[in-house]
């Protein structure tokens, strides 16, 4: 089976573009999403995880073009990805990706390729970030919950027996545990 998926970002938009190349390729059935955002992952949209559920091996889901279901190069890997394990095949009719094809294959691996690079070195400048940061002295990681003066004062009354660790919970909003976290840390 061979279905069409087209997609448009606001109510606004006209789809008949895209149906009308889906429908001169042939497509079984065409699903769609109006109103949907790109910005939003593919799997979330109605129209989309129709389409997927109606995808068994050897079918094939075809696209306008790419950024139809996704925005980044991670996002259409990830799809792409999860076809090749549904043993669905893909193709997008303006960009030329059509994997039943050894050169759309290849375009997809090389896509591929080009998304473990991005990530690698979006991990690299983080980690390079994060030592800059702790070089320059500053603390990482969540603000604390509680102040110094407020672990004090938790401390000083809870150990007075004026008030539980539940109370001075409450009394500070904060959980249970963060007090008895802090507590523990300052002794």
């Amino acid at each position: 089976m061979k279905i069409g998926y087209a997609r448009v970002s606001t109510e606004e938009q006209n789809l008949d573009l895209q149906i009308e190349a889906l429908t001169d390729v042939g497509c079984d059935r065409i699903i769609t999403d109006k109103g949907q955002s790109g910005k939003r992952a593919a799997e979330t949209r109605p129209g989309f995880s129709e389409a997927l559920d109606l995808l068994g091996p050897g079918d094939q889901i075809v696209v306008w073009k790419l950024d139809r279901v996704g925005r980044s190069i991670a996002d259409l890997i990830h799809l792409l990805k999860t076809f090749e394990e549904r043993e669905v095949e893909f193709r997008s009719l303006t960009d030329g990706i059509d994997t039943t094809t050894a050169g759309g294959r290849l375009v997809f691996h090389i896509m591929g390729a080009l998304a473990e690079f991005e990530r690698s070195l979006i991990q690299e400048r983080t980690k390079a970030g994060l030592r800059a940061a702790k070089k320059r002295g500053k603390r990482l990681g969540r603000p604390p919950a509680l102040t110094p003066a407020q672990i004090a004062h938790a401390k000083a009354a809870i150990s007075a027996k004026r008030e539980t660790v539940t109370g001075m919970a409450e009394i500070l909003g904060v959980n249970r545990s963060t007090i008895q976290r802090a507590l523990g840390e300052s002794a």
